[in-house]
């Protein structure tokens, strides 16, 4: 298929642009389509859901490693070590009352 883009129209060029970039996307959204089909396929064959091998679904990772909103102990609790708090967002009521029994967040270091 060849088209003389030299007798065509402003309006006719311009037409055609726009047609090839909707063919282009579509190529590219089918393409991508057959590439994610194809290896979810390879990972069921392998016995893994594609998502648990990229990680996709669980959210954003933090530089600790740990996925979707759980981060790593950075503070311990000296009496409970079940009690633990990663240094972000509001600090535990048992934070709150080492502090103010004097020791340090130093002191709560996991």
């Amino acid at each position: 298929m060849e088209i003389d883009v030299d007798n065509l129209s402003l309006d006719d060029l311009r037409a055609l642009k726009t047609r090839v970039d909707r063919a282009i996307a579509s190529f590219d959204a089918r393409r991508r389509k057959e590439a994610l089909a194809a290896a979810e396929r390879a990972a069921r064959e392998l016995g893994f859901n594609l998502s648990e091998l990229t990680g996709a679904g669980r959210g954003r990772r933090n530089a600790g490693g740990a996925a979707g909103g759980e981060r790593a102990a950075k503070y311990v609790h000296p009496a409970d070590a079940t009690q633990t708090w990663s240094g972000r967002g509001r600090r535990p009521r048992w934070v709150t009352e080492q502090l103010e029994a004097g020791r340090s967040l130093d002191d709560l270091l996991a």
